[in-house]
């Protein structure tokens, strides 16, 4: 609904794009996983997604509707911008959120980005936000 790409139109669709996602190899890095340490299940997702038309590295997450607001796309986000500035030595990292999706715009706002402009995902009005100062992770640890 929030996130302005069609859904996969199968299991078999799905599984075929993660088993061919070759971000880790073409640059290093992409999308994780995300696990309740507690249940051992896979709750959603966080990470970075480089995009090579524009040089830009795009912080993104999904969690299933059952494990919204219990702080899972905040600590997954702020463990992404760590390593985006830490270990991979960003300048910079955006993130994406649809204007009516205020949840995500505030995840976002928590972790120290600020916004940059509106923008169309998927043809939905969205905003653009953005953090290039790892000064940002102090306040954050």
């Amino acid at each position: 609904r929030y996130t302005g790409d069609e859904p996969f139109a199968s299991p078999d669709e799905a599984r075929l794009f993660v088993e061919n996602y070759d971000h880790y190899q073409r640059y290093g890095y992409g999308r994780w996983a995300v696990i309740n340490k507690a249940s051992d299940q896979f709750i959603g997702w966080c990470g970075l997604k480089y995009t090579p038309a524009i040089k830009e590295s795009d912080l993104g997450f999904r969690f299933f509707k059952s494990q919204w607001n219990r702080g899972y796309a905040t600590e997954s986000a702020i463990a992404c911008l760590q390593y985006g500035f830490k270990q991979l030595l960003l300048p910079r990292i955006v993130g994406r959120a649809m204007k009516e999706n205020p949840a995500s715009i505030a995840v976002l706002k928590k972790i120290g980005m600020s916004y940059l402009q509106a923008i169309e995902l998927g043809d939905q009005p969205a905003a653009l936000y953005y953090c290039e100062s790892p000064s940002i992770l102090v306040s954050l640890a």
